[in-house]
């Protein structure tokens, strides 16, 4: 049920995570001073930590996202930990901290624009109405993940500190030739090898069994053959029914609608333009200068020694600096700025070009109004209905006569099972919530108002429960035969095989061993691992010719049944073939190396600082009991 965790905290991609925090806002490694259980931090890495309390907070969110992903299927704290998820989540956390701690010691930090610019691109921080960065939308995102605004920026700067050590770290990165030659020299080597097949007439076919035979199989099989549990439950809806007409809005609403969100509507004014920094004000005057005096940006640049910063077709609100911003804004075509004081220094700013903004119209807009319109009026009637059962309900209605009051609709769906599956195998297609609350109530319960989210809520009531059972014998004898029969004749198939082979590596031939069961010796020189020699000779035989050294005996299964043979020779392939085939393969080596390099790097930042955890303090915090010691002897 962890397999997701297990996979991020094994990648050297896992330490990229700067998409994901953008899109959750998991930032783990926040130093609190709030203490909590275990009367210390969780873990530490020289002057960080992480506390008890925000250690939960981002278990928590782990374990969210497992559900998530297990579609809504919950993992408790208990089953988690059970499966080793414990020492994996604080041994990434200790080197994720301890990484930050070194970096920060060490002086590798993320330049204050740089996290600016990352924080103003991200779209949950912009106002939905107005379409531009809002610092409130901005802090109540944050707020509503237990984060400040502080705690953010600072897992964002350890993030671009991470990422951009990897990049210094890879980058000039090769792998030594002589591994590429070593793979090159094992992919084009090639075998000369002899052998036979051992047939399912050879060995014989099992007869039709019996009923005591296929009930021993079912019971031998019972994990695989018991049919789950299954739920059927009626889904009470309280939205609009599909095909309702809606409402249509009053000229008075689309023209208030429409005055309200004018501005957003509208496309804003947008600049293309370049900036020039440097740190003393008086070399931002002369660069202002020789800008104006028609000397090229390229040049002026050069000349100063300053990287040029170009902006495309950006609107005022989207430029992280305000002084710079506001400058930009304020000049006409072509113009050069004096210099402005900003984030980066003292800097000039040279126009090029200006799109005027689009005032949006109403006829142009009034589709989009009259949905928007529509949609907010089909809330407000989902969420009266919804009022109206939860006071029903507390007057004590029954569940039908509630939702006849209310106006809601009844939905029936397909019996599933606690893994969310139709019987058919297929996924039922509902609400995340649905499948738990299903699960958790009696036959012919019903659940309490259950809101999903984006003005959609619904009841779940539990019509009725098949429970696990094994199928009869009478429902699943035609395939449940074949299954028998197929079982038997693999094990009459591997058993002659098995004896063929042995008198094989004992000191009769393949020849003389073939001759005994009527079977032809097939003799290859030369075979290659490329597609040409599998579709000659299969698969199976490929990998059993490949698989043993020269002279050594092989039996595995193979397309034909069983193939035994005997490898004769290893063949070297030509220096001029492996030359070129080992520098194919050695972008893809330093790949690899690059990725098994990332949690060594991360290891050993963390053992400098001396980064630790305490499981019993995170077992404390989660609620756990303290894990009990082996009894000793």
């Amino acid at each position: 049920m962890i397999s997701s965790l297990r996979k991020h905290t094994k990648s050297w991609l896992f330490v990229l995570i700067l998409g994901l925090i953008a899109i959750s806002f998991v930032v783990v490694g926040n130093t609190d001073f709030l203490g909590g259980p275990g009367g210390g931090p969780v873990v530490k890495a020289g002057s960080r930590e992480i506390t008890a309390q925000r250690f939960v907070t981002d278990w928590n969110r782990i374990r969210d996202r497992i559900t998530q992903e297990q579609g809504g299927q919950p993992i408790t704290n208990e089953e988690m930990v059970a499966q080793g998820a414990l020492p994996q989540v604080l041994d990434q956390m200790v080197r994720e901290e301890g990484f930050a701690a070194w970096a920060w010691k060490a002086g590798l930090r993320a330049g204050e624009g740089l996290v600016i610019d990352a924080i103003r691109e991200l779209p949950a921080f912009f106002n939905q109405i107005t379409g531009q960065f809002d610092e409130e939308t901005y802090a109540s995102a944050l707020a509503q993940q237990n984060f400040t605004p502080q705690d953010f920026e600072r897992g964002l700067r350890d993030q671009f500190a991470l990422q951009h050590f990897g990049s210094a770290v890879t980058g000039a990165l090769r792998a030594p030739r002589v591994y590429s030659a070593v793979l090159a020299n094992h992919a084009l080597q090639s075998r000369d090898a002899r052998w036979f097949f051992v047939t399912q007439a050879m060995a014989g076919t099992a007869g039709q069994p019996t009923d005591e035979q296929l009930n021993a199989f079912i019971q031998e099989n019972a994990d695989q053959l018991r049919r789950p549990e299954f739920r059927a439950v009626s889904l009470i809806l309280f939205n609009d029914a599909p095909g309702a007409a809606a409402p249509a809005p009053t000229e008075a609403e689309i023209q208030e609608r429409y005055e309200f969100r004018r501005d957003a509507l509208s496309q804003p004014e947008t600049r293309s333009f370049t900036t020039l920094s440097v740190a003393d004000q008086a070399a931002a005057g002369r660069i202002a200068q020789a800008l104006r005096a028609g000397q090229a940006v390229s040049q002026v640049a050069e000349a100063n020694n300053v990287e040029p910063v170009t902006y495309a077709d950006r609107a005022q609100a989207s430029v992280s600096d305000t002084a710079v911003a506001a400058a930009a804004f304020g000049l006409q075509a072509n113009g050069v700025s004096d210099p402005v004081r900003g984030n980066a220094g003292w800097t000039v700013i040279r126009l090029q070009s200006i799109t005027p903004g689009q005032d949006a119209t109403l006829d142009a807009v009034r589709g989009e109004i009259i949905a928007e319109l529509q949609e907010e009026a089909a809330r407000g009637r989902t969420y009266e209905r919804v009022e109206a059962y939860e006071a029903a309900r507390n007057s004590g209605a029954e569940v039908d006569a509630a939702v006849q009051q209310a106006g809601g609709r009844v939905v029936n769906l397909p019996p599933f099972t606690a893994e969310g599956q139709l019987p058919d195998g297929q996924p039922l297609n509902g609400p995340e919530q649905l499948v738990s609350t299903a699960y958790s109530l009696p036959e012919g319960g019903a659940s309490d108002v259950i809101d999903a989210g984006q003005g959609q809520y619904f009841v779940v009531r539990l019509v009725g429960i098949e429970p696990a059972a094994l199928p009869q014998l009478a429902d699943v004898r035609e395939p449940l035969t074949a299954q028998w029969i197929a079982r038997e004749n693999q094990r009459r198939l591997s058993a002659t095989a098995d004896r063929l082979a042995a008198r094989a590596r004992g000191d009769e031939s393949i020849e003389a061993v073939a001759a005994s069961v009527n079977a032809p010796v097939v003799v290859r020189t030369g075979i290659r691992q490329d597609q040409a020699a599998v579709e000659a000779d299969g698969q199976g035989v490929i990998r059993a010719v490949f698989g043993q050294g020269r002279g050594q005996v092989f039996s595995a299964p193979a397309e034909q049944g069983f193939v035994i043979g005997r490898v004769d020779a290893v063949n070297a392939p030509a220096a001029a073939e492996t030359g070129p085939a080992a520098a194919r393969v050695l972008p893809q080596l330093t790949q690899q190396l690059a990725q098994d390099m990332g949690p060594a790097a991360l290891n050993g930042a963390a053992g400098l600082v001396k980064a630790r955890a305490w499981p019993e303090r995170a077992r404390a915090a989660l609620g756990l009991p303290a894990e009990t010691a082996p009894a000793t002897k």
